[in-house]
């Protein structure tokens, strides 16, 4: 580059030029390049801050806190006992759990939308809103698969709201801002981008999660995740954290699927799925051109529950289902998602390909009775579809599927929890995904021995039964009360 700069200086010491002249050119020159020419190739550039933004929407953003009567489960000496001394040791036999998070305003009227886990079990539910007002909420619905549930307050006048937007239109790469209680501080906010989309962290059967960097920590579960129009694009749900604090990695509930919940939730109470009794799985390259397709699609059958919607219409193990009521199937996921949105009693033509051949056939859909009964890799059950609990738990044989979903080795050996009981204490301390080894100090490797320790735990003493569990290679001890 030598002979470029002799040739600007030559240029620049002619005195037709002044020097001056000339670095007001370069000057000018590097701004150009440098600033004008990036700008103009974006869409969207960044901001100049956030407080317009923030000062418009943090008073329709709450604090919720909740507090839960717990019954101790250590063992308790009788009264009178020489050894009831020794109960204190132990703490007092009933204490009260409190908890934190986030939530949002999107009724003046009193309509606030937040996580499942946020009030699960919750005794008491009160809201702090911005201006420090205090009012106890009612649970008007509630959704474990998504974790996500509406509550109502009876304000004395309308409330600041906010709206939904549409998640879809939400590009990877946009601005985002994030506004919660973390730790308990309150009305904090938080930027960042879009990460990505249609992220499945393996929390539920249908994830579909919009995953950013905004610093999210424990306590803005709940809370809203805002585009740069103002509109709530996402509720913050779940972090990705070996140390329990924000690395970067959040993800939200979209709010289109929010969006479909929070309405079912107001009409009445519930969310209805459908259900058509299969189990599935995304299928590979190579397995996708083995059925004579140039790309890898759709959900391979390698289950179907007697009597069900899907063995009534002839599906059967190793059919490859590409459509669902004439919509595309990606994968597994994809058709879990839309099985469980379609109405029971309606009927949906499905395409599939056996034996190399495409056929359509229609399911009569079902209904899901039970919240926990999914369309993947299922736990034993009879002819009825329904779920044989233990404990609250809903128990599976550790298959391959299940393995590779979980991570879960090869040497571990037990049943798979892969769903627990709403209100049950198996809800509160169990995950999908934990694999029960021992049940009262016993080996179980199906659901018959589990059944019967559970029995046996039971008629020899009226403690909670003790459970081994294997948590992603972490052992651990915990105690069910039946």
């Amino acid at each position: 580059m030598a002979w470029v700069r002799e040739a600007s200086l030559s240029f620049a010491n002619r005195s037709f030029f002044p020097m001056f002249v000339f670095r007001t050119f370069a000057v000018l020159a590097i701004f150009l390049v440098g600033f004008v020419v990036p700008q103009s190739g974006l869409a969207h550039p960044a901001p100049d801050g956030f407080a317009k933004l923030t000062q418009r929407l943090s008073p329709a953003v709450v604090n919720i806190s909740t507090s839960q009567k717990v019954q101790s489960e250590m063992p308790r000496f009788p009264e009178g006992s020489a050894i009831e001394k020794f109960n204190d040791f132990f703490g007092p036999e009933n204490h009260t759990e409190s908890s934190m998070g986030s939530g949002f305003v999107i009724d003046p009227s009193g309509v606030i939308v937040t996580n499942n886990h946020v009030i699960e079990g919750a005794d008491i539910v009160e809201v702090t809103f911005f201006n420090g007002l205090v009012l106890a909420a009612e649970v008007v619905g509630r959704d474990p698969a998504t974790d996500l549930a509406v509550l109502r307050v009876s304000p004395e006048s309308p409330l600041p709201a906010v709206k939904l937007g549409n998640s879809d239109e939400a590009l990877t790469g946009e601005w985002v801002l994030a506004i919660g209680n973390p730790f308990g501080l309150g009305g904090s906010v938080s930027a960042g981008i879009i990460s990505a989309r249609n992220r499945d962290i393996s929390s539920g059967r249908y994830d579909q999660f919009i995953q950013t960097d905004a610093a999210i920590n424990r306590g803005n579960s709940g809370g809203p995740l805002f585009n740069m129009a103002g509109e709530v694009i996402g509720v913050n749900s779940a972090i990705l954290s070996p140390s329990g604090g924000s690395v970067g990695i959040a993800f939200s509930i979209p709010s289109n699927l929010v969006s479909e919940i929070v309405e079912e939730l107001l009409s009445v109470g519930v969310v209805s799925r459908g259900w058509i009794g299969l189990s599935v799985q995304s299928v590979s390259q190579a397995v996708a051109k083995s059925y004579g397709l140039s790309k890898a699609q759709g959900a391979i059958v390698f289950s179907v529950t007697d009597d069900g919607p899907a063995d009534d219409a002839g599906i059967r193990a190793g059919d490859l289902i590409i459509e669902f009521d004439s919509k595309e199937i990606d994968d597994s996921r994809n058709l879990t998602a839309l099985a469980a949105k379609a109405k029971a009693g309606d009927n949906v033509d499905v395409l599939l390909i056996r034996a190399g051949k495409r056929k359509t056939v229609s399911i009569l859909i079902g209904k899901l009775i039970v919240e926990n009964i999914t369309d993947e890799p299922q736990s034993e059950t009879g002819t009825t579809g329904l779920p044989d609990l233990v404990l609250g738990m809903e128990l599976a044989l550790p298959t391959a599927e299940l393995r590779r979903r979980y991570s879960i080795r090869s040497s571990v050996k037990g049943l798979v929890v892969i769903a627990t009981l709403d209100g049950s204490d198996a809800a509160r301390k169990l995950q999908d995904g934990d694999v029960i080894e021992q049940i009262a100090w016993k080996d179980v490797t199906n659901l018959a021995e589990a059944r019967e320790q559970v029995a046996k735990a039971i008629a020899d003493s009226d403690r909670p039964v003790l459970l081994i569990v294997n948590r992603r290679g972490e052992t651990l001890r915990i105690a069910l009360r039946p």
